[in-house]
């Protein structure tokens, strides 16, 4: 009689913690949390002239809640950012921090097959600014990003950044 007590009890353990793994019990599983998933992956980045700029790592962290950014550039440049789905005001968000102090945060949305994220308005300089960056998912399965400056009304004032991504093969290369 105990021996069936206790396979209840283990079964009911075993039952309750096979729940919690089950993704309909994700809190961070649902479509709007997927939507940057394309950007996923390990990653060699080229410029529009096809040199290896960087490398980037992009995985999904805490319970698929995250996306965790690891970017070294073939200069100096080392960061991270930090990537997520606010479901209070259905808004994408990144915190991106560097090796040089350097702090930028963004908001936006994903729409037609591109993730758009935007800071609120700067000043540098007495010159008003915002930044955004535009992630591409392309169809030949690489993705683009763009960084670009605008003024407030929405004038472009500089490209920063554009660069390819293309998916890492297993023995690191393309």
């Amino acid at each position: 009689m105990i021996r069936i007590i206790c396979l209840g009890i283990a079964m009911l353990f075993l039952n309750h913690s096979n729940a919690q793994i089950k993704p309909e019990n994700c809190n961070c599983c649902a479509e709007n949390y997927q939507s940057f998933d394309f950007w996923l992956g390990e990653w060699n980045v080229f410029n529009t002239d096809n040199q290896l700029i960087g490398e980037n790592s992009i995985t999904k962290q805490y319970d698929n809640c995250v996306l965790l950014e690891k970017w070294v550039s073939k200069k100096i440049l080392k960061g991270t950012s930090y990537s997520f789905f606010n479901n209070m005001d259905a808004s994408w968000n990144q915190i991106w921090i560097d090796n040089t102090g350097y702090i930028l945060q963004l908001k936006g949305a994903f729409n037609n097959n591109s993730m758009v994220l935007k800071s609120n308005l700067l000043k540098q300089n007495g010159k008003e600014f915002y930044n955004q960056i535009t992630w591409f998912k392309n169809n030949d399965g690489t993705v683009t990003q763009l960084w670009e400056t605008f003024t407030p009304d929405n004038k472009k004032i500089a490209e920063l950044f554009r660069g390819i991504y293309k998916k890492k093969l297993k023995n690191g290369e393309n």
